[in-house]
């Protein structure tokens, strides 16, 4: 899992606002270009120290870094992916190393946006989780993935002939690349980064909505069309029944609170009073 503190934490936040922006209004083939670009790029960035330097240091001027992420990368990735680049490198990282976990993990939420247009998203969550499981139960798979001698071809083949035939297309492509750039780290490792990844799109992706009845179908389809909208991608919704708001609505979603219950309305009006 990408767990990263102090200024990285922020400037993935930034990132990840960075990316929203990108995906409105774009195709499951689009998302997925995207995502393939972003990968690219990261092996490139991830192998290379001096890269990954260049690319951070606070004493460097951002017009330079983004010379330098043109000359790499202007030729060899679509529009989105390089304004995403040279958006990570205007941001401050804690480490050199953590714009490398950034943009991973926007690379996987980019593949898990397509999922997501294609209504695969809750697929590729459990199939993750399935190959999770594969991994604890078959020894003689996890040693294979985990073996740096082997060539990625190789892996990429394996991960292919248990899967390509069984599992959705995002996860499939998910597993390739994370077969592919395990970075150093253990398999399981890289897969529950790669998880984190695909939860904290999900989590964009789905509005909890807390009333104390159940909405309409019409009501949900409404609500459901409202925040696809503003986010320019489908939107699921999920209700939680709870006496307790009185009446009204509260609508939880990606990082916003949206209340609209009467229980918050008398709260708002007691505070008032007691002013």
């Amino acid at each position: 899992m990408i767990v990263l503190g102090g200024s990285s934490r922020q400037s993935l936040l930034a990132l990840r606002g960075a990316l929203d922006e990108q995906l409105k209004g774009a195709s499951s083939a689009e998302c997925t270009a995207l995502s393939a670009d972003l990968f690219k790029s990261l092996a490139a960035i991830a192998s290379s120290v001096g890269l990954r330097r260049a690319l951070t240091d606070p004493a460097r001027d951002h017009g330079s870094k983004s010379a330098l992420i043109n000359d790499l990368f202007g030729k060899e990735v679509n529009a989105k992916a390089l304004s995403l680049l040279v958006s990570a490198a205007g941001l401050r990282w804690s480490t050199s190393g953590e714009i490398a976990d950034a943009i991973e993990q926007i690379a996987v939420e980019a593949e898990a946006t397509s999922a997501n247009q294609d209504n695969s998203l809750d697929r590729v969550e459990e199939e993750l989780f399935l190959f999770s499981r594969l991994l604890v139960t078959h020894n003689d798979l996890r040693l294979a993935l985990n073996d740096r001698a082997d060539s990625i071809d190789r892996k990429r083949a394996l991960v292919g002939s248990i899967f390509s035939s069984k599992a959705s297309a995002s996860t499939v492509r998910l597993l390739e690349a994370l077969v592919g750039g395990s970075r150093g780290r253990s398999i399981e490792a890289a897969l529950a980064a790669y998880a984190h990844g695909v939860s904290a799109r999900r989590n964009r992706l789905v509005a909890i909505v807390r009333s104390v009845i159940a909405l309409t179908p019409a009501q949900q389809e409404r609500l459901a069309a409202s925040l696809t909208s503003h986010v320019g991608q489908p939107v699921h919704i999920n209700t939680e029944i709870d006496p307790a708001v009185l009446g009204g609505i509260e609508v939880r979603f990606a990082d916003e609170i949206i209340d609209g219950t009467i229980s918050n309305r008398l709260a708002e009006a007691s505070r008032a009073l007691a002013v």
